[in-house]
């Protein structure tokens, strides 16, 4: 749920970090670790955020998060945006921005604009590598589509994960293969068709898992994401969250249910293998 700020609690932010963190990634990061104790994250808050949609943003950072919606502000001149600024955060003495930020109308003010404009500190990042590879939100989307989830992993500074809310499946699987639970997933990006060693979370609980995602080629011809507890007799819930390890497999059509079956089982073990490798916590 979205927490709603009291005046008081934004009279006391001193320090921002402004961007729209999708993924509050390693990239991100950089400018997280600049804010002062009383530091908050600005948000712009775009639609197209599918790494982190909406507030899950706030999942991965114990600063504040406040969201703006772009159509919010995308109409702001230089001085309205900045003035807005300091209206929103009365206390404001630093604001922490990367090497390409822009901002106002069609993004027409730089950093010097920025900077004539308020009196404060401004504390501009770098562009963050990572083993030579510039870390941004786009590099990570275009991994997650080719499912190299280790390489999107290792820019993003842990597991990526998605949420999703249980729905009705076939009922094929606990009777012909084995158990699955089947997830609506919504506004994030997904990897590519294919089968991967995933952790689940459930409530509160971690578990060992193998998730498929993308045509059912061996049954109704539908696509699904679905996920196989592995090792355990957990009943499905309302909702789950699913991170993703390491790619196992690409998608395939099988000529019988048997033959199906013995693939899973060895996708399973395939998974229960490149999780123990990795650690349940990661």
């Amino acid at each position: 749920m979205l927490k709603h700020f009291t005046a008081s609690e934004k009279e006391k932010i001193d320090s921002i970090a402004i961007g729209t963190f999708d993924g509050l990634h390693l990239g991100h990061q950089q400018l997280i670790k600049r804010l002062t104790p009383d530091g908050a994250l600005f948000v712009i808050d775009r639609v197209k955020a599918n790494l982190t949609p909406g507030q899950k943003r706030s999942d991965y950072t114990t600063f504040p998060c406040f969201y703006y919606k772009i159509n919010q502000i995308k109409s702001f001149d230089c001085t309205t945006f900045v003035s807005f600024l300091k209206t929103e955060f009365p206390n404001l003495k630093n604001i922490i921005i990367g090497y390409d930020f822009k901002f106002g109308v069609q993004r027409s003010c730089d950093i010097m604009d920025l900077q004539n404009l308020f009196k404060g500190t401004i504390t501009i990042v770098d562009e963050f590598f990572l083993d030579g590879v510039s870390v941004h939100s786009s590099k990570i989307r275009d991994l997650i589509r080719n499912g190299e989830i280790k390489r999107a992993n290792h820019l993003i500074g842990r597991r990526y994960c998605i949420s999703g809310t249980h729905i009705q499946g076939q009922g094929l699987g606990k009777k012909e293969l084995v158990p699955t639970i089947n997830l609506e997933i919504k506004r994030y990006i997904l990897p590519k068709h294919g089968v991967y060693a995933t952790i689940s979370k459930i409530g509160k609980s971690l578990f060992p898992s193998v998730t498929f995602i993308g045509i059912r080629e061996s049954s109704d011809g539908k696509f699904s994401c679905e996920t196989h507890i592995i090792e355990s007799e957990i009943e499905a819930t309302e909702s789950m969250e699913v991170c993703f390890v390491d790619f196992v497999r690409e998608n395939k059509r099988f000529d019988s249910f048997e033959a199906l079956k013995t693939q899973i089982l060895k996708d399973i073990d395939r998974a229960k293998m490149l999780i123990e490798k990795s650690g349940i916590h990661g």
